[in-house]
C-alpha cells in the first residue's frame, strides 16, 4: 500500500508544469487526444521505470557521482532546448499531422531518462520508502509513479486538446505555441540549478 503522503508528493511533483506537462499539453492541442495516447502511455511507463530504478538505488549513484550528474544535466538541457525549438516552429494541426508527428511510445519512455524533473521527484520520493528493501522500494515507486502519472498525463493532454479546439485563430495559435516553447526553454535552464 502506498502511503497517502507519498501519493500526494508524487502527484504535486508530477502535476506541476515541467517538460512532460508542456509536451503533452502541446501535443493534445496539435494532434488531438487520440493521436497523443502512445505519448501518454510512454510517459506513464517511462516515469514508473525511472522511479523504480531510483528506488533500487540508481538515483543515489547518480547523485553520488558529480561527473555523471553533470553529463545527465547537459544532455537534458540540450534535448529540452531542441524540443522547445520544435514547439516554436511547429505548424497548426491538421497541417502538422502531414509534416510532424506526436511522440511515439518509445520516444516518450526514453525521454524520461533525460527529464530532470522526473529524476528530482523520484530521488526525493525515494526517502518515503527508504525503510523498505531495495526491491520493495523500487516496486512501490514504479507502481505509484506510473499510476499517478497516468492520471496527470490524461488531464494535461485533455486540457491541450480542448485548448487546440478553442485556438482556431492562427494568431492565438502562434501565441500559445510560443508560450509553450518559452516554458520548455525555461525548464531547460532550470536544469543547471
Amino acid at each position: 500500500m502506498i502511503p497517502a503522503s507519498l501519493a500526494f508528493f508524487i502527484f504535486t511533483g508530477l502535476f506541476s508544469p515541467g517538460p512532460n506537462v508542456i509536451l503533452l499539453t502541446a501535443s493534445g492541442a496539435r494532434f488531438g487526444f487520440r493521436a497523443t495516447v502512445p505519448h501518454i502511455l510512454g510517459v506513464a511507463i517511462g516515469v514508473g521505470v525511472t522511479a523504480g530504478l531510483t528506488g533500487l538505488g540508481l538515483g543515489a549513484v547518480i547523485v553520488a557521482v558529480p561527473a555523471l550528474t553533470m553529463v545527465l544535466k547537459l544532455a537534458a538541457m540540450a534535448w529540452i532546448l531542441y524540443l522547445a525549438w520544435s514547439l516554436f516552429k511547429s505548424t497548426r494541426a491538421p497541417r502538422a499531422q502531414a509534416q510532424e508527428t506526436p511522440f511515439t511510445f518509445l520516444q516518450a519512455v526514453l525521454f524520461q531518462w533525460v527529464n530532470p524533473k522526473v529524476w528530482a521527484v523520484a530521488v526525493a520520493a525515494s526517502s518515503f520508502v527508504a525503510d523498505q528493501g531495495a526491491v520493495s522500494a523500487g516496486l512501490a515507486l514504479a507502481v505509484a509513479f506510473s499510476g499517478i502519472n497516468l492520471g496527470v498525463c490524461l488531464f494535461w493532454t485533455s486540457a491541450g486538446h480542448l485548448l487546440g479546439r478553442l485556438l482556431s485563430d492562427e494568431v492565438l495559435w502562434r501565441k500559445f505555441m510560443t508560450v509553450m516553447a518559452a516554458a520548455m526553454a525555461l525548464s531547460a535552464l532550470l536544469v543547471l540549478r
